[in-house]
């Protein structure tokens, strides 16, 4: 891999920084990590998103105005994602924005389902100085694909995917780093060597195993209790991880299923601990934003539990990001992850890890 994969994602001293006193319901420092979800809106219909079910706020893009808005009250931001429940690459702005982000010196990046991955838009990542892209393609064929993820896309992502890095080749180019990615499931856990083998054929260098997080009550499509990896795993499905992992090795790739990549640093480790949402730092070092404004406490909230008004921390819309950051709602939810009775988003996310 080159010096530019091997790089850390996110400044471990400004992490470490921001983590240093986790216990208290006030934040010290300012959030090191944004997710902006820059849409809502998506084309596909997948299994394992909650958005494919219900609308979860009214169809949006993050406007230009608020997207500013709300970078310029953080100017050092150390890493920011560009994705939430929605397509990132049907936003028109899209370019606009993370240039905007590299010229404060943030590291972007985004989740893609590749679909919308054109020659044209993949050099307008490349110029606009992207630092990495996901690619969710969650299936090693077509019928798979069609299962999980709603829609006939399987052979035209692999073709977008393997005309870009292409590009990137013909070009010079190392950056956006590429990889692809698998969300854990009974259902698709076999496929891992096969997925394996699809990316290295597409030309990625970079295969992971993406955790499975899922409604407790009411569970919809194949995002069930009964279809996660965490501390449910066969010996035969292990079989299936250390076969991938053997694969990727002899191809010269980088597999990992341990979930670590999703938030350098900030992934919960599997633990005794009576209480595991307790080691969770992401209320003290980073903030979801809808495409409309609303503040979450992270990514994985929309998964766990119905209805935004039950973990709404804020409006980014109405309020400084300072105000809501150690607002009463900050403050109360922090002080609740930190005790016996966790907010019910919380209340069991650190055994809901796939790996």
């Amino acid at each position: 891999m080159s010096e530019h994969a091997t790089a850390p994602r996110i400044d471990p001293r400004r992490y470490h920084e921001a983590v240093a006193e986790t216990h208290a319901p006030v934040a010290t420092r300012p959030p090191v990590c944004l997710y902006l979800e820059t849409t809502n809106r998506c084309n596909l219909l997948c299994t394992t998103c909650p958005r494919t079910y219900e609308e979860l706020e009214p169809p949006a893009d993050m406007s230009w105005a608020l997207f500013t808005r709300i970078i310029d009250q953080i100017p050092d931001i150390a890493r920011v994602v560009l994705h939430g429940v929605g397509e990132p690459m049907l936003v028109k702005e899209l370019p606009r924005m993370i240039r905007y982000l590299k010229e404060r010196g943030a590291y972007v990046l985004f989740n893609t389902n590749g679909t919308l991955l054109t020659t044209r838009r993949g050099r307008e990542l490349c110029e606009s100085g992207l630092d990495e892209l996901r690619v969710s393609l969650d299936a090693a064929d077509p019928k798979t694909f069609i299962a999980v993820r709603g829609r006939d896309y399987f052979d035209r992502i692999l073709r977008n995917v393997r005309a870009f890095i292409e590009m990137q080749a013909r070009d010079g180019l190392d950056r956006p780093r590429i990889s692809m990615w698998l969300t854990g499931l009974k259902e698709t856990v076999a496929q891992l060597p096969d997925f394996v083998r699809v990316s290295h054929a597409a030309g990625v260098k970079e295969v992971y195993l993406q955790r499975l997080v899922f409604f407790e009550r009411d569970a919809i499509g194949l995002a069930r209790p009964d279809q996660a990896l965490f501390e449910r795993m066969t010996r035969e499905e292990a079989g299936y991880l250390d076969e991938a992992a053997r694969l990727a090795a002899t191809l010269g790739m980088t597999f990992s299923a341990s979930g670590a990549a999703s938030e350098p640093g900030m992934s919960l480790k599997r633990a005794d601990d009576p209480n595991p949402w307790t080691l969770c730092r992401r209320p003290w070092t980073l903030m979801y934003i809808t495409a409309n404004g609303r503040v979450l406490p992270c990514c994985f909230a929309p998964f766990t539990q119905r209805g935004y008004e039950h973990y709404t921390l804020g409006d980014a819309t109405q309020a400084t990001l300072r105000e809501i950051w150690n607002g009463a709602a900050y403050q109360d939810f922090r002080r609740a992850l930190r005790s016996d009775h966790p907010p019910d988003t919380c209340a069991s996310c650190g055994l809901r890890w796939s790996l």
